[in-house]
């Protein structure tokens, strides 16, 4: 057991913070409250510090495109195959990766990872926390949401073999779904007439879960019309989908508020490499969050280091955001956006004992991590 006394707790669900102890047990938050005591429990004096729910990335390649191992080591994106839904990011994650260290010593204690962008259909992403030698017992969720791609990645990585424009994207997005929803219904029709069963099909089976309604697609898109043909195709089949990047998204934020879908924005630090980045802005979270838009900062790690996170919404406060709001965009916003909210993102009883404490606000540079509870286990 663990007792975290007197930490002025900013928990991710009210405005203001108080100062509070935290009672845990069996690696959940038991208690939250005020003069708390339990004699048989580890005592950690946070006074004068702040206290946090652990931060959760909503979109990374960590653990797959792994500290200082470079392209040839690198296993997040596929290159012989366009359509690629059978693959698991689980498949992939190396536990031993340097990131992984760096992130959970930055509090970041929730990492939504998988595939790249390069292909049109990339596989499967991964919750997992950063702690452990052993993938199976990291995970929180081991399949989050089917990664797709618009705009220029697929383009670019497939010009000389089978995509040369966005049409052609979006037309093997479609055929693959379409396949899949034909699949799936002569599955049905096979629990009461089995001659109608199909021949098994791995892709096709793999994207039944987003067929079903039960798994989002996860569309890299950074262009505003990028971001539409991503909608677009979602409605047409009925799917569930989810936006990451969203770089153009300040210049559509009242079209995409209309469509309450959750956006994962960055990663915003650095130079606009390519074309569709030109119009990136640290303004775009908080546009988005006063339209009225889910928003969740992201890293896109390695593209920004993991232990960013925080700063990269500290940059979002800079640029206007609502400081609430950005502490919300890295812990319970994309703990809803990858479907986990029910155990992080928050300081709640009941959820996971992912705790923070800091000497000062985590987006400023100079504030330090003193602690990092990970199911309640300090991980520093």
């Amino acid at each position: 057991m663990l007792l975290i006394k007197n930490g002025k707790v900013f928990d991710a669900v009210h405005n203001e913070p108080k100062i509070q102890d935290i009672l845990v047990k069996d690696g959940k938050i038991a208690e939250i409250g005020e003069n708390l005591v339990c004699d048989a429990a580890e005592i950690v004096d946070a006074a004068g510090l702040n206290v946090y729910p652990g931060f959760v990335e909503a979109h990374g390649h960590i653990g797959l495109d792994g500290y200082g191992i470079g392209y040839e080591g690198a296993d997040y994106n596929e290159h012989n195959d366009i359509l690629s839904p059978q693959l698991r990011a689980i498949d992939a994650i190396q536990p031993f990766d340097f990131a992984l260290k760096e992130a959970r010593e930055a509090g970041v204690t929730t990492l939504n990872v998988g595939p790249g962008s390069a292909n049109v259909l990339g596989g499967t992403f991964a919750a997992i926390k950063p702690v452990g030698k052993r993938v199976d017992k990291m995970c929180v969720k081991k399949e989050t949401a089917m990664k797709c791609a618009f705009g220029e990645n697929p383009k670019r990585c497939y010009r000389d073999k089978a995509d040369s424009t966005r049409m052609s994207t979006a037309a093997k997005l479609r055929e693959m779904l379409f396949q899949a929803k034909e699949y799936n219904e002569k599955l049905l029709q096979a629990e009461t007439d089995p001659s109608k069963k199909p021949a098994f099909n791995m892709k096709l089976q793999s994207l039944l879960p987003v067929i079903r309604g039960e798994m989002p697609l996860k569309a890299h898109a950074h262009q505003a019309d990028d971001l539409f043909t991503a909608l677009r195709i979602a409605k047409e089949f009925g799917v569930k989908i989810t936006l990451e990047h969203v770089t153009e998204g300040h210049l559509i934020a009242e079209e995409l508020a209309e469509e309450n879908v959750m956006l994962a924005v960055g990663p915003t630090l650095g130079h606009a490499s390519k074309f569709e980045l030109r119009n990136k802005s640290w303004t775009t979270p908080g546009v988005l969050n006063q339209a009225g838009c889910h928003v969740s900062i992201i890293t896109d790690s390695p593209v920004i280091p993991q232990k960013y996170l925080p700063l990269c919404a500290g940059l979002a406060v800079k640029a206007g955001m609502d400081p609430f709001e950005a502490l919300k965009a890295i812990t319970i916003n994309p703990a809803r956006h990858i479907g986990i909210e029910d155990r992080v993102g928050s300081l709640e009883v009941g959820k996971d004992a992912d705790i923070v404490i800091t000497d000062g606000c985590p987006f400023e540079v100079a504030t330090q991590v003193k602690y990092v509870f990970i199911d309640g286990k300090n991980c520093l």
